[in-house]
């Protein structure tokens, strides 16, 4: 890669640069989250994603500038965490769509492949919000394309573009009130900024970066849907590359789906990612290698994993006591929904099912496995919430929440492990729902997203779910139950900071809204959440009280005690929600 012109060698050698940049500035780009929560994990979210999409183009043999750029594109698309994620993966789709058929490429192809990331990274978001990410690379492409135009090579218009990404980021807070108010730059804008930052000190020094000593492996969950006597088979995965012709992937999908179930077929006519289950893997991979080459082939015998999960499973079961009590602390007045059952006419139930290792709770492995006609994928954050929604029946609960969002492969993995005509999917967090999306657009499965923005809104959304209608009414309904119940997030300032015009200082209790409003501010821990009570909307008579990271039984007892006393009539409860960072997470309904 020179000053004037880059090839796919290059190009590899500069991202490895720039993942290792924004590696050595996590910190920096976490530390600036716009409240001071113990939760920042924009630098974490863009990194994950990034090193998911480094992984990818490692595994190319194909050198060209075009395939690398299309590995990175899928490495990060299917990585993905986090909204600051997604759209860095968007970035990366649009610029390699702008490199499509080059080998080789000099400074106007990058200023165009820049503009390219930013018109699909714009297209990504319903409603952009300047002063963020979304600035950043508007600007820094700008940049780019002024420099090309004055007849700038490689280096000087990744030169502009990094100098215009800078600008941009020291920008953001006269864009936002909100940054302005607390301090900080755009963290998703700082995070890009040294991602561009990385490339153009490979490219200025032109020293070769040395791989990671181990190449970040992608995440997987491990499934808890059994098939009972039927079996599994075998999931089979493998990455097929064009090898001269293009790849027909719509007669390759045909193909899987005569073979198995589950099938999963992302990419182009240049790279695909495959994913099915089948009883003969030999047959799927041998229709791979008649259309290409395969890489990172695995074969993993699902029976073997099913007959280990039915013993744990039926030990849990044998050993658990039967007081008709709905499991994971749920109050008995609480209705239960049990979304497995419905649509199995032999009366054949899909019961709960949990294992506290794994990253997917799933379908009870001691129920024969049915095909229903509507089912539900949850996000949750800590084994409590993932243990009250594997109660209430959902086909699969993906771990992950603050500072550890699930990513779009995680999600979409999750969905396709599930034998439903129709799916619900809710994230149960802001920093989730477009990495939902994203993984509900990359599916032939029919996916509704319901854009819970936490656990207990996606309890209430299950209330309201109807089993005789489809997922777009039920959608609808559900969002409408979610907002319906008022919600307050507890935690700790790790900061000071000034929020909505309030100064908070290091320590001090805060109570914010599903949306992060300062609802209350405090260094006595109770009189901040009474406070944050007394902002609710009056005609609740159920308070359920989660509580996570820094608080345990005895506490919340108390603070329960405390609320039955502010408020006499109102009934609380309390949970072990097992939540991070968030001490408290209350629901009033």
């Amino acid at each position: 890669m020179t000053r004037r012109a880059g090839d796919g060698a290059g190009l590899l050698a500069a991202y490895r640069a720039a993942v290792e940049n924004l590696a050595a500035h996590v910190d920096e780009v976490n530390a600036l989250n716009v409240f001071p929560v113990p939760d920042g994990d924009t630098g974490s979210n863009m990194l994950a994603t990034v090193k998911a999409a480094l992984a990818e183009a490692e595994a190319i043999s194909d050198p060209s500038a075009d395939r690398i750029a299309a590995a990175i594109s899928f490495g990060a698309l299917m990585g993905a965490r986090g909204n600051s994620g997604v759209i860095a993966s968007q970035i990366f789709r649009g610029m390699a769509e702008g490199l499509g058929g080059k080998r080789h490429f000099n400074g106007p192809d990058l200023a165009h492949a820049l503009t390219q990331g930013t018109a699909t990274a714009y297209k990504a978001v319903a409603k952009p919000v300047e002063g963020t990410i979304l600035t950043v690379i508007r600007e820094s492409a700008a940049a780019a394309v002024i420099s090309a135009e004055n007849g700038g090579d490689l280096e000087d218009v990744l030169t502009a573009a990094v100098e215009g990404a800078r600008i941009a980021v020291a920008k953001t807070p006269s864009m936002l009130p909100i940054l302005r108010d607390a301090g900080v730059v755009d963290a998703g804008g700082q995070g890009l900024y040294r991602i561009l930052q990385g490339t153009l000190q490979y490219l200025v020094s032109r020293a070769p970066v040395a791989p990671a000593a181990e190449s970040p492996k992608a995440a997987r969950l491990s499934t808890l849907v059994a098939h009972a006597d039927e079996g599994f088979g075998y999931e089979t995965m493998f990455l097929l590359h064009s090898s001269g012709a293009p790849i027909d992937v719509d007669r390759l999908r045909e193909g899987l789906e005569k073979l198995g179930e589950s099938v999963l077929v992302a990419g182009d006519s240049r790279a695909v990612k495959v994913h099915v289950h089948g009883d003969r893997p030999d047959h799927a991979i041998a229709l791979g290698l008649s259309m290409g080459t395969l890489t990172r082939i695995t074969v993993e015998n699902l029976d073997a994993q099913s007959h280990e999960v039915r013993e744990q499973r039926a030990a849990e079961i044998v050993g658990a006591p039967n007081d008709g009590r709905a499991r994971g602390g749920q109050h008995e007045s609480r209705p239960h929904v049990d979304l497995g059952t419905y649509g199995a006419e032999d009366g054949t139930a899909v019961a709960g099912g949990s294992n506290g290792s794994s990253g997917l709770h799933g379908l009870g492995a001691a129920a024969a496995i049915v095909t229903v006609p509507l089912a539900v994928v949850a996000v949750a954050a800590g084994e409590g919430l993932a243990r009250i929604f594997d109660s209430y029946g959902v086909a699969a609960v993906v771990h992950g929440g603050q500072s550890n969002n699930p990513s779009t492969g995680e999600l979409l993995d999750a969905v396709e492990k599930v034998s439903a005509e129709e799916i619900l999917l809710l994230p149960n967090n802001p920093n989730v729902v477009l990495a939902a999306r994203q993984a509900s657009e990359m599916t032939k499965r029919r996916v509704r997203v319901v854009p819970t923005r936490n656990a207990a809104e996606g309890f209430a959304a299950l209330l309201a779910m109807d089993p005789g209608r489809d997922a777009t009414v039920n959608a609808e309904m559900m969002t409408l139950a979610g907002r319906a119940v008022q919600t307050l997030q507890v935690t700790e300032a790790v900061r000071d900071a000034t929020i909505g015009g309030r100064k908070v200082k290091t320590g001090q209790t805060i109570v914010l809204d599903p949306d992060d409003g300062l609802l209350a501010v405090n260094n006595d821990r109770m009189k901040a959440v009474l406070v944050a009570l007394e902002a609710l909307e009056p005609g609740f008579e159920l308070i359920s009280l989660y509580y996570g990271d820094g608080a345990d039984l005895a506490e919340a007892e108390v603070v329960a005690r405390r609320v039955r006393e502010w408020r006499s009539g109102v009934e609380v409860e309390v949970i072990n929600g097992g939540q991070p960072h968030y001490r408290y997470l209350i629901a009033a309904e």
